[in-house]
């Protein structure tokens, strides 16, 4: 009975440390990702926006594919590294699959449907993407933050939430989206959904490791 008894403990124990540790590694993989996006995303929109204000040549928009380019060739690479580091998939891990890979499709989707209108009616509905890139990557964000239980991530989702509704709002207000302030907006965005949680989550995985 008493060997029963140290069997058990070891057993609980063994289970909460690879709890733990499955946790660190996620925390850790998710920061590294978080802020590959983020940095990416706030050079490209600080590159296209000196463009356009020393150019005037809106042909400089294009460069907004290098965040698809770059950030969808290295994630995958990223992610691969990540799960044969972690050794075992969580049911958190497939949540946090979902709701990114979701994101990513509609990403795909929209970018798409923007080309389709530019290409066969000639209109440009390219502010829906950018829309789109703070309202639902944000709202994803804050749904992952909630699921781990992360304030950094929910307080940085709800700010590009918020920052998608500006827009959306603005463009069914007929207000144009000028860079002078767009490009601001954009980029305070993903550095308060991205960069700053990326880093603290970083931090906290270090710090438990």
């Amino acid at each position: 009975m008493e060997e029963k008894k140290i069997t058990e403990a070891q057993s609980l124990e063994i289970i909460t440390e690879m709890i733990a540790r499955s946790n660190v590694r996620r925390q850790l993989g998710n920061g590294n990702i978080m802020l590959l996006w983020g940095y990416l995303s706030v050079a490209v929109a600080i590159l296209v926006w000196s463009l356009l204000m020393c150019t005037h040549n809106v042909m400089w928009n294009w460069l907004w594919f290098l965040i698809w380019i770059i950030g969808g060739t290295a994630t995958p690479i990223m992610a691969r590294k990540q799960r044969a580091a972690d050794g075992i998939k969580t049911y958190v891990d497939n949540i946090s699959n979902g709701i990114w890979s979701t994101v990513g499709y509609m990403a795909i989707a929209s970018t798409l449907i923007c080309l389709a209108f530019l290409l066969f009616a000639g209109k440009d509905v390219w502010g829906m993407m950018i829309v789109f890139a703070m309202l639902g990557v944000g709202f994803a964000e804050a749904i992952q933050g909630i699921v781990i239980k992360e304030k950094p991530m929910i307080f940085g989702g709800w700010v590009g939430i918020l920052a998608g509704l500006i827009l959306m709002a603005s463009l069914f207000g007929n207000i144009a989206l000028q860079i002078n302030w767009v490009i601001p907006l954009f980029i305070t965005a993903f550095v308060c959904m991205m960069i700053i949680p990326g880093h603290i989550l970083n931090a906290k995985a270090r710090n438990e490791k």
